[in-house]
């Protein structure tokens, strides 16, 4: 299986990302702001077939349109809470939006349906290179802002007492996320991101006990299930991105079954803080 150079590229590309996701959904999930990642993968699906239509490669556009897309949702703040609905449409039109590109350039309609359900095993060198280098770049930005977000999104109110800039500090996570974005659709496609962008986060806060095993575990499993997900498609030849879902979704499952799993705890520190004493 590793003779072939798609398969090494294959692991190499699931590893870089996963293990970028799992922390980077953690907080995701920690902050109850999942919808992010599911919108800035449909608003990068524009950027990347838009650059396809200019002649830039769409990785590097599917980029540029995250990043962007996340600090504007960080500048706004707490004002993209409770605007479901206006942003379903801005989703519905950054798809229609994205269809009407490779409506006048059709040659790349290959690349388009990676881009919307993923092609891990369809990473070159130059790819898994750039992948390296965004999970490099956003694991380094998250540890830079890890004590002050973890402050902003536990308590909030008393972080801002304490001088923490939220908006800064939403700024900057949600362009992070936008950069783990870019990267998980290059495994699993827009479609899909919430597989290793929020299952294994949602599992790991269910199981563990505090925020460093959390992000340990949201990590492993994030990179077990892809793994695992490449290996199974190698053996039924189905396509990773299925069952990369397939796990992701299953071990949420089993942590919310009570009793299969003795260990499983549920942490109200991490998921409902309860207000901290007063300096």
């Amino acid at each position: 299986m590793f003779s072939y150079d798609f398969m090494v590229n294959a692991f190499a590309a699931a590893t870089a990302v996963a293990l970028v996701a799992g922390p980077v959904g953690f907080f995701l999930v920690l902050r109850q702001q999942s919808f992010a990642g599911h919108a800035l993968s449909h608003v990068g699906f524009t950027g990347a077939t838009g650059a396809a239509l200019l002649g830039f490669p769409p990785l590097w556009g599917l980029v540029a349109m995250t990043l962007a897309a996340g600090l504007s949702m960080g500048f706004l703040g707490e004002k993209v809470a409770g605007r479901d609905v206006a942003i379903g449409m801005v989703l519905a039109a950054s798809l229609g939006l994205g269809l009407l590109f490779l409506h006048f350039f059709t040659s790349y309609a290959a690349q388009a349906t990676a881009l919307l359900f993923g092609n891990v095993f369809g990473v070159d060198r130059a790819t898994l290179r750039t992948l390296i280098v965004l999970g490099a770049l956003t694991l380094a930005g998250l540890a830079l802002i890890g004590r002050p977000l973890l402050f902003a999104s536990l308590q909030p109110e008393l972080a801002e007492a304490r001088g923490v800039r939220l908006r800064l500090v939403s700024v900057l996570f949600l362009g992070l996320v936008g950069l783990a974005t870019a990267g998980c659709a290059q495994i699993v496609g827009v479609l899909l991101v919430f597989t290793l962008m929020v299952g294994p986060a949602a599992t790991a806060q269910r199981l563990t006990r505090s925020l460093g095993a959390g992000l340990a575990v949201s990590a492993l499993l994030a990179l077990a299930e892809a793994w695992g997900g490449i290996l199974l498609a190698w053996t039924t030849d189905w396509p990773a991105s299925f069952w990369i879902t397939a796990l992701s979704g299953g071990m949420y499952l089993l942590s919310c079954l009570p009793g299969l799993l003795p260990w499983r705890v549920r942490n109200p520190r991490l998921q409902a803080p309860g207000p901290l004493p007063a300096p």
